[in-house]
């Protein structure tokens, strides 16, 4: 295949205006080992036309005067489709191992299995719900609340949220009956915290929960 001209064509974005500095190519390949071809989406990205462009560098061409302006990056897949909607399609996937590294490592998601098959499906659900009550405050308060902090738009682990958020020292006073709690803050992070208790208040859970009785 030409890594040169010829081959690429650059990526439309879905009102159909060029996206600068992406170009894609397809093509078929099949190795001794596979037992059918599979379809090759190429990816390359500008480096001078793109911020952070994606893939890797060709160090084989790197003295190439128009291959080493790239980064080259590859999707291998059997699924017959043009090569835009494979690069949407899997670009939406691209943070996956980064969620299942979570689950395992915070979420104890490799370590639950139990003689009792529902023992285990109860603590596979049990898991399950607490990262997606953590995805949701993540996604609810931590995003939208209407004081900007830098980590709002990082995607912290639980790890990273217990020690800024919920491994803080804190003591109860009352006032007038009212029981109050206190929080040991530091000054710059106080805005912030409050951002969220603020957004908490005036969000409404997107799901409805009814519970069911066993009859009897």
């Amino acid at each position: 295949m030409n890594l040169n001209a010829g081959h690429w064509w650059p990526l439309h974005d879905e009102q159909g205006r060029p996206v600068p500095g992406i170009e894609l190519t397809r093509f078929a390949y099949q190795p001794d080992a596979w037992s059918e071809p599979r379809w090759v989406v190429g990816i390359r990205q500008h480096i001078d036309q793109r911020q952070t462009p994606k893939g890797k560098t060709l160090n084989l061409f790197a003295d190439d005067p128009i291959i080493g302006q790239w980064r080259f990056s590859a999707l291998v897949t059997n699924l017959d489709l043009p090569a835009v909607q494979v690069w949407r399609l899997y670009r939406g996937r691209a943070d996956c191992e980064n969620r299942i590294k979570e689950l395992k490592y915070d979420f104890a998601a490799d370590s639950f299995v139990m003689k009792d098959f529902w023992a285990t499906e109860a603590a596979l659900n049990t898991a399950m719900l607490a990262y997606n009550l953590m995805s949701l405050f993540r996604h609810v308060l931590l995003k939208t609340s209407t004081v900007k902090h830098s980590s709002n738009s990082i995607q912290h682990t639980l790890q990273t949220l217990r020690y800024q958020l919920f491994a803080k020292p804190a003591y109860i006073t009352t006032e007038s009956r009212k029981p109050i709690l206190n929080l040991a803050l530091a000054m710059q992070k106080r805005a912030w915290m409050q951002g969220l208790w603020d957004a908490s208040n005036r969000f409404d859970i997107p799901a409805k929960f009814t519970p069911i009785y066993a009859s009897g």
